[in-house]
């Protein structure tokens, strides 16, 4: 290259040696920076769009504070608020946990995350991660403040991001042979409008009334557009508007215009109904609602089937063949892990040399996704007796896993 460039997969190198110029004393604190910006991958292999590419666009925030607990206090209110994003506009459901010690991030005390699952393939999705990394970057770049009894302290930092990779997982999630289907919330467009054209029907009376609905649901706060070009007929249009996920279309053809109605086609759902000129806009407006709850219990409801508990191997691996993520009794130790990923990984390459022509099973080594923080029991006792599923050690937690991307 004519100029060399430097590349790099996260931002604390940069960071946090201005945040040692930066932070002084307490007062200086909390320190709480946020940025957009894209990353490069040095390890990477078998890309998958929006997944996981080479280079992507992220959201990152980086914070430090001055206390433990305060840390620890601001990595879960931006893990609940990374849950809020797929809950609220995404229509996904997510698992929130911690990461075993084998997944978590490199230098950090604790990770958080939130975890989705892709029924048509069986795979989990890491959907966001947020960090508690404690003293341990900041005594490497030597950021430090004068405490309220002037004595010098290490700050205690955490880190977080949310990437493109969150849009692959809603198409993953929600679309269907159709094309995609677009969460309300989300949606550029929420409604499109196709008056529908005949030979020697009054075209301009069905566009005008199609622009004047137009104008009275945007008044709404509805998101919509019209297509009325007379080059496309209406198969090509809906077909069009179908392929790119509009959550609702309303048709308005001549015996539609005669009798003061419209037809409203759902997408996610395929529903259809007829609905007068006057009630329109108080019904689409509630029905956007309607479609991202309905799409949301689709979602959650599809994981909750595929989520199956399991006590042993011969359990573990015949639910990761049939699409499943699992929640099994586990000893919480590196080792133990690491011989699960070997081990499943060579039994899905032995299953894979005997399988029939045109076979198919889901295949690759399985990993933990989280030890949940609300799904199933999460902690045992130390008088319990329950084993691990794997190396039958005694058990310290119930962990969720799954074969990924």
């Amino acid at each position: 290259m004519p100029e060399p460039i430097a590349i790099r997969p996260t931002s604390e190198t940069i960071m946090y040696p201005s945040y040692a110029k930066w932070i002084h004393s307490y007062r200086d604190l909390p320190v709480l920076l946020n940025q957009w910006t894209n990353v490069v991958r040095w390890e990477f292999k078998h890309p998958t769009p929006f997944i996981r590419t080479r280079e992507f666009l992220w959201q990152e925030g980086h914070t430090a504070h001055a206390s433990d607990e305060e840390a620890d206090k601001f990595v879960h209110s931006i893990l609940d608020g990374y849950a809020n994003v797929y809950k609220d506009l995404l229509a996904v459901p997510v698992v929130k946990g911690h990461k075993s010690e084998d997944e978590r991030f490199a230098g950090a005390k604790d990770t958080t995350t939130v975890e989705l699952y892709v029924p048509v393939s069986g795979r989990g999705i890491q959907g966001a991660t947020s960090h508690h990394l404690g003293q341990n970057f900041s005594k490497m770049f030597g950021v430090e403040f004068q405490d309220e009894n002037e004595k010098k302290q290490f700050v205690h930092q955490t880190s977080w991001g949310l990437s493109t990779r969150s849009i692959g997982a809603m198409i993953m999630i929600h679309s269907d042979n159709n094309g995609l289907v677009l969460p309300p919330r989300v949606a550029q467009i929420q409604v499109i409008i196709v008056p529908i054209f005949y030979k020697d029907g009054d075209h301009k009376a069905l566009s005008d009334k199609a622009h004047e609905i137009k104008s009275q649901l945007i008044k709404a706060g509805v998101r919509v557009a019209v297509d009325d070009n007379p080059n496309h007929n209406p198969g090509f249009k809906f077909n069009h508007w179908e392929l790119r996920g509009i959550p609702i279309r309303i048709e308005l053809g001549a015996k539609d215009f005669a009798k003061q109605e419209v037809r409203v086609v759902v997408r996610h759902s395929a529903e259809k109904y007829q609905a007068s000129w006057d009630q329109i806009v108080e019904n689409v407006a509630a029905k956007l609602d309607t479609i991202h709850n309905e799409m949301y219990t689709k979602a959650e409801n599809a994981r909750n089937s595929h989520t199956k508990h399991v006590s042993n191997w011969e359990q573990f691996m015949e639910a990761l063949d049939h699409k499943n993520i699992c929640l099994a009794p586990w000893c919480n130790t590196v080792k133990c892990e690491e011989a699960v990923k070997n081990r499943s990984k060579e039994e899905s390459i032995a299953k894979m040399a005997s399988l029939d022509d045109g076979e198919v099973v889901l295949t690759g080594s399985a990993k933990t996704l989280c030890i949940p923080m609300e799904m199933g029991q999460q902690t045992f006792a130390d008088t319990d007796e329950t084993k691990c599923f794997h190396c039958g050690e005694k058990a310290t937690v119930t962990a969720l896993w799954g074969r990924s991307y």
